[in-house]
Order: structure tokens, then C-alpha cells, then sequence
């Protein structure tokens, strides 16, 4: 595998010169292709503010930022959009839809907006790939007050991943989800990463959530201090040690089976 992504020496401050707030304090770590790396943290800890800087929606205080050669830290805004529109698929706890599209019109969209030019053709061979991968072709007509919320959860997935980006961003994607319609989205997640090697960068709260991930890191007071590799263990095992880390640092615990 090869670095993607490269975080050196980032530092995010709020607030004014006699009341700054460290939200993210000196953090340095890489993500490798194809990697499925979690983020987690008490309340405060600077995760949801970390993934804002991965994902070009804040930008640092100071450090930087590599996405391969390309430092994402020097780009105008101009170049941010572009940037972000290439290589970055989001999927956020709030699904996000319009009420007034069916489920298929939701995930066209993303592509008429934001994808390379295409045929419609191309455009509805490519979507129906996509929902047939997270099992929602049969609710494709429908809209999403019609469906649950795991095929909502599904269908912003998809409308995330219908452009091919190379890094998945998901920030508590669980949260909104019940026990069942969770496990289903993370093992989705969890084909993308192992058939399609997608890279994933995923902050949540979540222990079980953190199960699926290959990788965590732990922050506390904005800087990592403790990270977990799961490498050839089984999940049930990798979340033993994960609630064992939370254990010491006020980490939420929920939805732990």
C-alpha cells in the first residue's frame, strides 16, 4: 500500500487572541489506500473538527495537509471545490435527501452535479450498479419518507460513492440508525473497502461502529494519544480492546453487542 493521505503537524484554533480554543492540537498520521480508518473521542475532543479539515470544509490554523502531492492546505477556493468534487465522497448522520426525488432520482443527481459529463444511459447504468451493490434497486421509485432509515443511509452511501471517490468520508453515519440497519451500512462499508479497496476516513462515537474499522485513532484534548490496529483479529476481540481504550478516556459507549 502507499500513503494517501498525509497529515504533518496540523493545528486548528477558535476564538480570539485571550480565549483560543485548541481544537486540533499538532496532529501527525498518514492513511494508506485502501485503508478503513476510525476516529474516535469523548465529546470535544476534536474528531468532528479533524474530519472538517480532511474533508476541505475548514481549513487549519496551521501544519499540513497531502492528499498524494497535492496539499490541500495551499489550494484557492476554487481549487478546493474542484478538488472536492474529484476525489471525495461524503456520508454525514443527516441523510440529506430531497423528499421530492424518489431514491434513484437522489443518487442521478449527485452524478448530474457533481460527476463527469455522461450519457443518461451511462448515468442510469452506473446508479443501478450502485443501488443494486447497497440493496436498494427494489425502492428505487420510492421516496425517502416512503423507505426506513437504513435505506436512506444506504442511499446517501451510494449518492457518495456513484462518482467513484477515492476517499469515503463518514461522520457518525450510525448515528441516526437502529442496531440492524447499522451492522448493514458498516458491512456495506466493509465490501467497498475489501472488493473495491474504496479508502474510508470514518469519525464516530460508536464502539461497535469502530469494530468494522482496520484502524483507530483515539483523541483526547485534540491530539491522538493512543491508535489500534486490528490487522488479523476478529471484530468481537477488536472491540473488546476498543471499549477498553474508551474506558479510560470518557468515550461514549453505545450500540455495543
Amino acid at each position: 500500500m502507499n500513503d494517501y493521505i498525509r497529515v504533518c503537524e496540523v493545528e486548528k484554533y477558535y476564538g480570539s487572541a485571550a480565549n483560543v480554543t485548541k481544537a486540533v492540537d499538532c496532529v501527525s498520521f498518514t492513511v494508506e489506500e485502501g485503508e478503513f480508518v476510525g476516529v474516535m473521542g469523548a465529546s470535544g475532543s476534536g474528531k468532528t473538527t479533524l474530519l472538517n479539515l480532511l474533508s476541505t470544509i475548514d481549513r487549519v490554523t496551521a501544519g499540513h495537509i497531502f492528499y498524494g502531492n497535492v496539499d490541500i492546505t495551499e489550494l484557492s477556493e476554487n481549487g478546493l471545490s474542484e478538488f472536492r468534487r474529484q476525489n471525495l465522497g461524503f456520508v454525514f448522520q443527516e441523510y440529506n435527501l430531497l423528499d421530492t426525488l424518489t431514491i434513484e432520482e437522489n443518487i442521478m443527481l449527485a452524478v448530474t452535479l457533481f460527476g463527469e459529463v455522461r450519457g443518461r444511459s451511462a448515468v442510469q447504468s452506473c446508479c443501478e450498479e450502485m443501488m443494486r451493490l447497497l440493496g436498494i434497486y427494489e425502492v428505487r421509485d420510492q421516496f425517502p419518507y416512503q423507505v426506513s432509515g437504513g435505506q436512506k443511509q444506504r442511499c446517501a452511501c451510494a449518492r457518495a460513492l456513484v462518482n467513484h471517490p477515492k476517499l469515503i468520508l463518514a461522520d457518525e453515519p450510525t448515528g441516526a440508525l437502529d442496531s440492524r440497519s447499522a451492522g448493514t451500512l458498516l458491512e456495506t462499508f466493509t465490501r467497498l473497502n475489501r472488493e473495491r479497496r474504496a479508502t474510508i476516513f470514518m469519525v464516530t462515537h460508536d464502539a461497535f461502529s469502530a469494530s468494522y474499522c482496520s484502524r483507530i485513532l483515539f483523541l483526547q484534548d485534540g491530539k491522538i494519544f493512543h491508535e489500534l490496529i486490528r490487522a488479523g483479529k476478529e471484530r468481537r476481540q477488536f472491540l473488546g480492546e476498543i471499549l477498553d481504550v474508551l474506558s479510560l478516556t470518557g468515550g461514549e459507549l453505545s450500540h455495543v453487542k
